[in-house]
């Protein structure tokens, strides 16, 4: 059975590396938003987009003190050509072993053309500055995807920081 991290509860740590082959955990991240999000594989189209469609608001993510974070079973080598083949200004985490991508629940059972298999299912983590779960997409479609997790970190900011 697959657990899935709920809205209320403390967001899993992860020690994972980079692109870059640095490592990169969410306690560096300690005072910031988090957008955590978990795709199958490196210049795939829906993976392609999705990519594309944060690094163009990213600015806007910035703005509001978040960070985006890409995550997948692919190679730090691969991370970097898909970065450099479609001019992505996000960070992209390698997780060949699934130890990330399982405490977040997106390791799961996968149907395709009646075959069943564990593979990785799309989905994002919206986690707080106090690494609080603070809003999830347990099974995210590509079209709209990134607007979809701004508008809820704007109107998440803005309850938890009202001006």
């Amino acid at each position: 059975m697959t657990n899935i991290p709920q809205i209320g509860q403390p967001a899993p740590n992860f020690p994972t590396p980079d692109q870059h082959n640095q490592p990169v955990s969410l306690s560096d991240f300690s005072g910031q938003w988090v957008v955590l999000y978990v795709y199958p594989k490196d210049d795939t189209p829906g993976c392609t987009t999705e990519a594309k469609d944060f690094t163009d608001l990213s600015p806007d993510f910035s703005a509001l003190g978040a960070k985006i974070l890409g995550v997948s079973p692919d190679t730090e080598k691969a991370h970097c050509k898909f970065i450099d083949k479609h001019n992505l200004s996000i960070t992209l985490l390698s997780d060949p072993e699934h130890h990330l991508i399982e405490a977040y629940g997106a390791w799961r059972l996968k149907k395709f053309m009646g075959k069943e298999y564990m593979g990785v299912a799309r989905s994002t983590f919206l986690i707080s500055p106090d690494g609080i779960i603070a809003y999830t997409w347990p099974n995210v479609k590509t079209k709209g995807h990134a607007q979809a997790v701004l508008t809820e970190l704007q109107e998440l900011a803005a309850t938890s920081n009202p001006q």
